[in-house]
């Protein structure tokens, strides 16, 4: 749980408004949940990036949480999901941000670092693919099994369906670390974020950024070679991305740094907090 106080806020971004939840004052960090997760899924960073003099804003991307639900599937294209990303930088005013993502958070935050480079200070990516080597290695490598979830997200209906029978058991699944039993803080956050999703329109919104993106055109949008300090953290154990999706990285960032987490899985924020704190604010500090 987040012991500091939480400032709630809404940022408009082209005819929607986003949810953000702010921690700490001092210069902005912004992290970008992924799926299915929503601001919370930053509740073990929130409080350390406070205490050492930074704010933690913690956005509900488009279509979670407390931000609005676009209803149509062109709303949720990579390119829409970057432009709210530098809405909620605009909103600041206060120059340059550390950028975090994670999962499709990382996603994006990828293509902003590579786009609109004079907006980031540094960036940090926790399991989360270039677009450009994903594209490479989704049909070249192991990554392929591993990618089954994105074609069974495209069926409208059918995937809410099966995602939300038996009380989302398949979600609950997908979101459980391993070694956190019921009863336990980790229960308690899947129980939460199930709950947000249950909310009508929530779990169509979020497999939206699977529909919305599956052409490879809509993911080959970043061109530019990443020139800001780069830290990448990565839990080797992550059951949806291969660790072969870190091979070609240093071609497309200059100033690139790789952590490996081999006890950790996708969650690797939550899995190993303490560590991915360490590794986080060394980096934003130096």
């Amino acid at each position: 749980m987040i012991r500091r106080q939480v400032r709630h806020q809404r940022v408009a971004s082209d005819g929607v408004e986003l949810h953000v939840a702010t921690v700490g004052d001092g210069p902005p960090v912004l992290m970008l949940h992924g799926f299915p997760d929503n601001w919370t899924t930053w509740s073990r960073q929130a409080d350390p990036l406070a205490d050492a003099g930074f704010s933690a804003l913690m956005p509900d991307l488009r279509g979670y949480g407390g931000s609005d639900r676009p209803p149509t599937r062109h709303a949720y294209r990579l390119r829409q999901l970057v432009a709210d990303v530098v809405s909620l930088i605009g909103s600041r005013g206060a120059g340059p941000v550390t950028l975090v993502g994670h999962d499709w958070g990382g996603v994006i935050a990828w293509v902003v670092a590579s786009d609109f480079a004079p907006l980031i200070r540094r960036l940090v990516i926790l399991n989360a693919p270039h677009p450009r080597i994903y594209l490479r290695r989704v049909l070249t490598s192991s990554q392929a099994l591993r990618s089954w979830y994105v074609l069974a997200a495209q069926v409208p209906v059918l995937a809410e369906a099966l995602l939300s029978a038996h009380d989302h058991w398949i979600l609950r699944r997908v979101l459980a670390i391993p070694g956190a039993g019921p009863g336990s803080w980790e229960a308690e956050r899947i129980d939460a974020v199930v709950a947000e999703l249950s909310r009508p329109g929530a779990l169509t919104a979020a497999l939206r950024y699977y529909r919305a993106n599956a052409w490879p055109s809509r993911l080959a949008t970043t061109s530019e070679k990443i020139t800001v300090p780069t830290l990448v953290l990565w839990g080797e154990r992550d059951r949806a991305l291969s660790t072969t999706l870190l091979e070609g990285l240093t071609a497309l960032v200059d100033d690139l740094r790789v952590v490996r987490f081999p006890a950790a899985g996708h969650w690797v924020h939550l899995e190993e907090p303490a560590a991915v704190n360490r590794e986080l604010l060394d980096f934003i500090t130096a």
